[in-house]
C-alpha cells in the first residue's frame, strides 16, 4: 500500500485513497476465499459419485489451501499494479488543480510570516476578549451589589417616611423637630437621673453614719 498521505485527495473525496484501495483489496480477497470454498464443495460432491476413489476430504482441503495460496500470491502482484494505476490516474489530484473551497487562497495568498502574524493577532484578540469578559463579569457582580444596597436604602427611606408621618399625626412637627425635642428631653432626663443618684448616695452615707 502507498504511504503517501494524499491529504488533498482526502479533502476532496472525503476519504483517503489508501482506505479505498484497502477496502477493494479486502473485498477481492474475501471473494477469492468464498470462491475456493465453493470449488472445494463441488469437488467433494463429484467424488461422492466415485465410491472407489481414495482421495478424501483432508487431501482435498490441503490441495485447496495450496491452490488458494498460489492464487493469493498472483492476486497480490496484480493488485499492486492496479493500486499504482488507480492512485496515479484515478484517485490523484494533479498539482496544478485547486479545489473550489481553496480558491480563496489563490485570491488572497499569505506567506508564512503573514500567517504567523495573523495567528499572533488572533491570539491577542482572544486574550483581550477574555479580559473584557472577566471585567464585564466583575461589573455585573458590582451592579448586583449596588442594587442590593439601593434596595436597603429604599427600605430605610420608607422607614423614615413612616416615622415622619407618625410624628405629624401626633402633632410633633416634622421629623427633624421631633429628634431635636427628643434630644432635649433626653438631656433633661439624664440631669434628673444624675441628681437622683447623688441624693441617693448622700442618703446612704447619712444612714451609715447613724
Amino acid at each position: 500500500m502507498s504511504v503517501n498521505p494524499m491529504a488533498y485527495e482526502a479533502q476532496f473525496f472525503g476519504f483517503t485513497p489508501q482506505t479505498c484501495m484497502l477496502h477493494i483489496y479486502i473485498a477481492f480477497q474475501d471473494y477469492l476465499f468464498e470462491m475456493m470454498l465453493v470449488v472445494e464443495s463441488v469437488i467433494l460432491k463429484k467424488l461422492d459419485g466415485f465410491p472407489g476413489c481414495k482421495i478424501g476430504p483432508f487431501q482435498i482441503r490441503k490441495s485447496t489451501e495450496k491452490f488458494l495460496l498460489f492464487m493469493k500470491e498472483h492476486f497480490d502482484k496484480l493488485f499492486s499494479k492496479m493500486e499504482e494505476v488507480l492512485l496515479q490516474l484515478v484517485l490523484n489530484i494533479p498539482k496544478n488543480v485547486l479545489l473550489p473551497e481553496d480558491k480563496v487562497h489563490e485570491q488572497y495568498p499569505y506567506s508564512k510570516a503573514q500567517f504567523q502574524a495573523l495567528q499572533d493577532e488572533i491570539h491577542q484578540l482572544q486574550q483581550q476578549y477574555r479580559a473584557e469578559a472577566s471585567a464585564g463579569q466583575a461589573l455585573r457582580a458590582e451592579l448586583e451589589e449596588q442594587k442590593a444596597v439601593q434596595a436597603e436604602l429604599e427600605k430605610i427611606l420608607q422607614w423614615f417616611d413612616g416615622l415622619d408621618n407618625i410624628c405629624r399625626e401626633h402633632g410633633t412637627g416634622n421629623l427633624k423637630e421631633s429628634f431635636a425635642f427628643l434630644t432635649q428631653n433626653s438631656k433633661k432626663l439624664q440631669d434628673v437621673l444624675k441628681d437622683v443618684e447623688e441624693k441617693s448616695k448622700k442618703i446612704k452615707q447619712h444612714d451609715q453614719l447613724l
